[in-house]
């Protein structure tokens, strides 16, 4: 297993494939991907049981990641390609004609790594406790993990998930919510105040833990208690908070870079803060 200034090396180079994308086609999402970088690299690098080739779409006796928040899916590819799911150069082809790497997550390309199309918020959740529910019958005890933007809250299918889980006890399901205060129009608390999430998750029938999502160390050392929580009659749902744009001092904690890339100039400046560490693709 790499060390932690290992994975935190791994970071800087997801960074700067997240802007380099994004850049490039003047598209996608890098805010949101740069504030979640540490919980990729640690998910895929420390935490996950995975085979990433041959690549199965059933999963069994593999632990499962859905994204419900796709337009993050920058990250997300960077992760699977240094991990081996596909070739690292393909990330040149992120949101161009026929290309397998489409701004939100999707299926039909057939790209290794991804199991269900994702992006329409609030549906994640419930697509994972499906596939936690049919890992239970099949005696298989893998987890399911999924994560979620904290804007996606204001979706209803989230709730009705949640309830769902608790009721049912799917308890070999850990979630993440990306706590960053921002959505695309503006912060959270002036969008539709979430309130006290936490209270609402843990009244929801939940275990809720809390993670600096930008320090990996601790995002590997909750996820691990999370898992000790597992297995007892309840979901887990960690609350991980983050800044968006992390990395990048001029695009950290501005809702702008939610949905916009960074420009020639922006892209060279953004480079600047980011160490190379296993080649640019």
């Amino acid at each position: 297993m790499p060390t932690i200034p290992e994975l935190n090396k791994i970071c800087s180079q997801v960074r700067r494939d997240i802007v380099r994308m994004t850049s490039t086609v003047n598209s996608g999402h890098p805010g949101g991907s740069m504030g979640c970088t540490e919980f990729f690299v640690a998910m895929y690098y420390e935490i996950m049981k995975i085979n990433p080739s041959p690549f199965s779409m059933d999963g069994k006796n593999e632990d499962l990641f859905f994204l419900s928040n796709g337009h993050i899916s920058p990250v997300w590819y960077s992760v699977l390609a240094h991990r081996g799911f596909f070739p690292v150069s393909e990330l040149a082809t992120f949101r161009k004609l026929n290309s397998r790497l489409q701004g939100h997550p999707a299926t039909a390309e057939h790209l290794p790594g991804i199991r269900v199309a994702s992006g329409s918020l609030g549906q994640g959740l419930s697509v994972a406790l499906g596939a936690a529910l049919a890992k239970k019958l099949n005696k298989d005890t893998s987890f399911v993990y999924t994560l979620h933007g904290d804007g996606e809250m204001e979706e209803g299918q989230i709730w009705e998930a949640a309830m769902f889980a608790a009721a049912h006890k799917v308890d070999n399901i850990i979630s993440s919510i990306d706590v960053n205060g921002l959505q695309i129009d503006g912060t959270t608390d002036d969008v539709l105040s979430l309130g006290d999430l936490k209270a609402k998750w843990v009244s929801f029938g939940w275990d809720v833990l809390e993670s600096n999502g930008n320090d990996i160390e601790n995002v590997i050392a909750t996820i691990k208690i999370a898992q000790q929580h597992s297995g007892k009659g309840k979901p887990v749902m960690i609350l991980m908070k983050t800044i968006m744009g992390k990395g990048v001092d001029f695009m950290e904690n501005h809702h702008k870079w939610h949905g916009t890339a960074p420009n020639k100039d922006e892209l060279a400046k953004a480079l600047g803060q980011l160490e190379e560490t296993l080649g640019d693709y």
